[in-house]
C-alpha cells in the first residue's frame, strides 16, 4: 500500500512538471505585437507561405523554423527644398517643403 502511495505521489509530480514544462514553452514561444507596428513571422509558414504578418495581435513563433522582426509604422517627416525652380511666369523661385510619409 505504500508503494502504491509512493507511486501515486511520484505520478502526480510527474504530470505537474509537464505542465509547467508546457506552460513555460508555450510563453516563451508567444509573441505580441504592439499596435504601432507590424510583426513580419518569416520561414515555415502555414499554407506554405514564406511569411505572414500580424498587425496588434500575438502569434506563436516557433523556434529553429521561424524567426519574427518587426516593422515601425511611425511617420517618416522628410525636408525637401526646391531650389530655382521655374513658376508659370518664369520666375525663379525657391519652395520648401515638408512630407510626411
Amino acid at each position: 500500500m505504500a508503494e502504491a502511495g509512493a507511486l501515486l505521489t511520484t505520478m502526480i509530480f510527474a504530470a505537474v512538471l509537464v505542465l509547467v514544462a508546457v506552460v513555460i514553452f508555450f510563453a516563451q514561444r508567444y509573441k505580441r505585437c504592439p499596435p504601432d507596428k507590424i510583426m513580419v513571422i518569416y520561414g515555415r509558414t502555414e499554407k506554405g507561405r514564406p511569411s505572414k504578418t500580424i498587425h496588434g495581435g500575438a502569434a506563436l513563433v516557433w523556434p529553429l523554423i521561424q524567426d519574427y522582426a518587426f516593422l515601425p509604422l511611425t511617420p517618416i517627416t522628410i525636408n525637401i527644398d526646391l531650389k530655382d525652380a521655374l513658376s508659370l511666369q518664369n520666375i525663379r523661385i525657391n519652395v520648401p517643403s515638408t512630407f510626411t510619409i
